[in-house]
């Protein structure tokens, strides 16, 4: 919340006190409000909805604590901060317990206490404020910073999520193949405070063992064979953000070693170097491996193990949340209409049920490419059964007698016929758009070209 948008209610009978209190804050950038008691205050948050409000205790008419118990009774109210004289702190510390007020101070005000704890309150209404969004959002479309899903088990990933995102906690990740894991350590960085800091991803089984701690931690040049300059590693380039180590058991031990450091005392050395330096990263680990059996086979270190999971978030595969399909079909499908510039509007109830039908051995990464190519297919309208590439243990569906996207070959057609046939087929489907047709069928729009020259029916897209 910035100051120059944040609204504040300063409520106090003392005309001087309440003057001087509104100019202070005023110059600071808030808009600034001022009430001469707790009636009045209710009156003008009515039509001058703040976020802030700084009280008086004693008051005529309505003093502090009363306006307080008002205030919880409405469903946004102003985070308050109680202003008390000497004498009256316990009633002070009471009403904070008691009717959940932000804070207090004492009279005389601290120009620079009152400054700070104005930044504070206003941080925490910020991420009450974010909260009630989020909490919409599930309630409405069952999404959340790019996870879709309905089922109570989604449900309580989200909020989940909620709770440890605010927090620097290390969080483990883990899940089949293809369930997520990056799109939630994606979602936990930007519902925490590091959003705007660097979000870093590095795929541990993508490098050899000799690469990896470079990657890690970086080098200086002339530190080993190929070293031709200084290379920042993956904890600094997200210095005061988040790093993803995807695929964390495949790390190997003697890096697992070092990494355990790092988590200890905040120190990283690049390769090389002689002088250490501090790094602030938030660790989110991923693995689709049970590290439990990493530990019993002396792959994965133990006490690394307990480092990374402060909190772990389990992803259940697809197969076990099949009543998300219609939710994730429909966000797949418009991703992939902006894409591909489509206009697919959805799935017919028979493509549905056979999409349900599939085990889904590759999660929600195996739905979206079943979905790309269906919609490339279907190119505009619904996606129907014969967009919908067959699968093992599904059965394949039947001919669909007169099915004017079907191709007949009579026995005795040769290849390039068969070719020539497929590829006028696919144009006219495609409305004659080579691009999208190079697409469906799974060749270079060059390819196409110079095969349409042999037919003889090259010309312009359409």
């Amino acid at each position: 919340m910035n100051a120059e948008r944040a609204r504040v209610l300063i409520v106090d009978d003392e005309e001087n006190q309440r003057r001087g209190l509104s100019s202070l804050v005023g110059a600071w950038g808030y808009e600034v409000q001022q009430a001469r008691n707790g009636q009045e205050a209710l009156e003008t948050l009515e039509r001058f909805p703040a976020q802030l409000l700084i009280t008086d205790m004693m008051m005529p008419v309505m003093d502090g604590p009363s306006l307080l118990r008002r205030l919880r009774e409405q469903s946004n109210p102003p985070v308050s901060i109680v202003v008390t004289a000497f004498g009256s702190l316990e009633i002070a510390l009471n009403t904070i317990h008691d009717l959940g007020a932000f804070w207090f101070l004492e009279k005389p005000i601290d120009p620079q206490a009152l400054k700070l704890l104005l930044e504070r309150a206003g941080s925490a209404r910020r991420l009450e404020e974010q909260n009630q969004i989020y909490e919409r959002q599930l309630s409405y479309d069952g999404k959340l910073a790019g996870l879709v899903g309905k089922t109570p088990a989604m449900q309580e990933l989200f909020r989940l999520i909620q709770q440890l995102a605010p927090s620097s906690a290390n969080v483990l990740i883990t899940g089949e193949s293809g369930t997520g894991k990056e799109v939630v350590a994606r979602a936990i960085h930007s519902l925490s405070p590091r959003a705007k800091q660097p979000f870093v991803a590095l795929n541990c089984a993508a490098l050899p063992e000799s690469l990896i701690e470079s990657e890690l931690f970086g080098h200086e040049k002339g530190a080993f064979t190929g070293a031709l300059e200084r290379r920042a590693g993956c904890f600094e380039l997200a210095h005061r953000g988040t790093l993803l180590l995807d695929e964390i058991g495949e790390m190997p031990v003697s890096t697992q070693a070092k990494l355990l450091r790092v988590l200890e005392d905040g120190r990283i050395r690049r390769l090389g170097a002689k002088a250490e330096m501090e790094v602030d990263v938030r660790i989110l680990a991923a693995t689709n491996r049970k590290l439990e059996d990493g530990i019993r086979e002396n792959t994965f270190r133990e006490d690394l193990f307990y480092r990374l999971n402060v909190f772990r978030v389990e992803l259940a595969p697809l197969r076990e949340r099949l009543d998300d399909l219609p939710l994730l079909a429909e966000t797949l499908i418009q991703q992939m209409n902006q894409k591909h510039h489509l206009r697919v509007s959805g799935i017919d109830d028979a493509a549905a049920l056979a999409l349900r039908r599939r085990t889904w051995p590759g999660n929600i990464r195996e739905l979206r490419n079943v979905l790309e190519r269906a919609s490339i297919l279907a190119g505009e309208g619904l996606i129907r059964i014969p967009h919908l590439p067959s699968a093992p243990g599904v059965e394949a569906p039947a001919p669909i007698a007169n099915d004017p996207e079907a191709i007949t070959l009579r026995v005795g057609t040769t290849v390039d016929e068969a070719e020539r046939l497929l590829i006028e087929k696919t144009l006219e489907h495609t409305k004659n758009n080579k691009t999208r047709a190079a697409d469906v069928l799974g060749i270079s729009l060059k390819t196409l070209h110079n095969k349409l020259k042999i037919y003889g029916g090259d010309s312009a897209d359409a």
